[in-house]
């Protein structure tokens, strides 16, 4: 999981999606026949509901609406979807807007506006800045696989991978059970979709060209955008970027490794406190904590919300909290608390959103609509991670074939917990969930290249443990002579919030143009 803009914790990510997709369509976008009527709308912007404070910044700054899409572009006469989009206006000499994804894929962007908009406060002097659920996420007709989700630790554990017959049958079933959940949508989730969203928006904000700012998984929309509407670019940033040629299976290895990394640094820091619950020494450190996966795998302890907490559960809530270490503290005491009395609650909210979220103004769904907006105690509670595998496999024309599950499951867990003895077996969970869904687009791999558009800022992070600074540069070489990178030598996911000089950077470019040279650098020592 590349999860969204690393602000607090987002939601843990091995559960159950399936997806569908449908065949790519590169266009000029608004004089094809039948968008018109999606390209002449104009956004409804009120206040949002609700007007608790979050980070400082009282969310009556925030303002909500809606923008309607198809939910097939190839069908625009049929259903259609509402996505749920939020606002906070520009205080100067306004040249249009800005518009943040946060990443994931499945993170939704009203709610991680309104907690960290004090972030993006600097671009309001020349943006309205704004963000948005993307279709299948939070608002905009949420993707669900049902309350029985925690397959994961059945799927690979020790005795699923001595039966791989019984666990084919139990993906399919978990997929069955996410088209039950889920709607229509599921099958119209993938990111070339949600990039023709984004021109829909454009439009609705009355800009000519898209100014953007993704993070993570944001990027890969960025860059999928770029491809399919080259002339419509206009200052684009990619902040942690996302790899274009990988496979799921590649970057779960790649993953995996880089969270062990991470998991490392934070256990050499942790060992150092009298009160770190593994110890002082990290060796053992890092034994004691593939044994408390191992037992909660075993033996899951209750939440106290009538759930149980698997080993699993514990793998993605540990790696939220390993994106910035500015989260360590926290995490320290999380897991200390779990440790110590057996009480989950602490880490689990690093396995969820963990946000008070701003309530939208109720609005009755346009006439002929499939897809109004949700209130927000509707979102189904797995549906970050949900949406999140849906979309990864969407975008991803790889599958497992039965024959090498079947074959090769127990080679499988062993590469990939060599990759990472904590990580390893979560990472290949995500990989077989997509097995026997409909095989995804291969536009990303095949069509995002030597893209024709202006000079966007790339931010890779040497110290990233979720998007290696490779993907960056690799990512760099695909997009052409577009691509102009910045080289952040600190740590953690994305750099924008983390550091002084990539933020004063991003700002220039984004407010003024102003374009660092190719290769430029952002010392460790300059992190907030």
């Amino acid at each position: 999981m590349r999860s969204a803009y690393p602000r607090r914790a987002l939601a843990s990510a091995a559960t159950l999606a399936l997806l569908g997709t449908g065949a790519p369509m590169v266009t000029s976008a608004d004089d094809e026949p039948g968008l018109s009527r999606f390209y002449h709308q104009k956004i409804k912007w009120s206040a949002c509901a609700d007007e608790t404070a979050m980070d400082d910044l009282p969310t009556d700054d925030l303002q909500c609406g809606k923008v309607t899409v198809p939910l097939d572009y190839a069908k625009p006469g049929g259903a259609t979807l509402e996505l749920a989009m939020a606002r906070y206006r520009t205080t100067g000499k306004s040249r249009g807007s800005v518009l943040l994804n946060f990443g994931g894929p499945g993170g939704a962007g009203v709610s991680q506006l309104a907690y960290d908009g004090k972030d993006f406060m600097g671009l309001t002097n020349g943006y309205d800045v704004v963000t948005f659920d993307p279709r299948g996420v939070g608002r905009s007709s949420p993707v669900s696989c049902g309350e029985d989700t925690a397959t994961d630790a059945e799927v690979t554990g020790d005795k699923a991978w001595r039966n791989p017959r019984a666990v084919l049958e139990q993906l399919r079933r978990a997929a069955q059970a996410c088209v039950r959940h889920s709607g229509p949508v599921l099958r119209h989730i993938g990111t070339v979709d949600a990039s023709r969203d984004l021109d829909v928006m454009r439009q609705a904000l009355g800009d000519k060209k898209l100014n953007y700012f993704g993070f993570s998984y944001g990027t890969r929309l960025g860059a999928v955008y770029a491809a399919q509407f080259p002339k419509k670019v206009g200052r684009f940033v990619l902040d942690g970027v996302d790899t274009l040629t990988e496979s799921l299976a590649e970057q779960g290895l790649a993953g995996a490794a880089g969270q062990q990394t991470a998991l490392e640094g934070f256990l050499n820091w942790c060992v150092k406190d009298i009160a770190c619950p593994f110890g002082q020494d990290a060796r053992t450190a890092r034994q004691r904590v593939v044994d408390l996966v191992g037992s909660l795998d075993e033996d899951p302890v209750p939440t106290g919300f009538g759930g149980r907490f698997s080993g699993q559960d514990l793998v993605g809530a540990i790696g939220q909290g390993l994106y910035s270490n500015q989260m360590w503290p926290a995490l320290e005491r999380a897991l200390t608390t779990l440790v110590e009395d057996g009480d989950p609650r602490g880490i689990m909210g690093f396995g969820t959103s963990g946000v008070a979220v701003p309530v939208l103004p109720r609005q009755d769904p346009s006439p002929g609509s499939d897809g109004g907006l949700v209130d927000d105690v509707e979102i189904p509670i797995d549906n970050l991670p949900a949406a999140l595998m849906a979309i990864n496999c969407a975008d991803d024309p790889d599958r497992p074939t039965a024959a090498r599950i079947t074959k090769d499951l127990a080679a499988l867990r062993a590469t990939y917990e060599k990759a990472s003895p904590v990580f390893g077996r979560y990472r290949l969970t995500e990989v077989l969930t997509c097995y026997g869904r409909p095989k995804g687009t291969d536009f990303i791999r095949t069509e995002v290249r030597d893209v024709d558009a202006p000079k966007m800022l790339l931010v890779g992070t040497r110290g990233d443990p979720a998007t290696p600074y490779r993907w960056t540069t690799e990512t760099a070489e695909r997009l052409g002579s577009s691509a102009v990178v910045l080289d952040n030598k600190g740590e953690g996911h994305t750099g924008y919030a983390s550091s002084k000089c990539v933020h004063r950077t991003v700002d220039a470019f984004l407010l003024y143009g102003s374009l660092p040279a190719d290769g430029s650098s952002c010392g460790a020592d300059d992190e907030d």
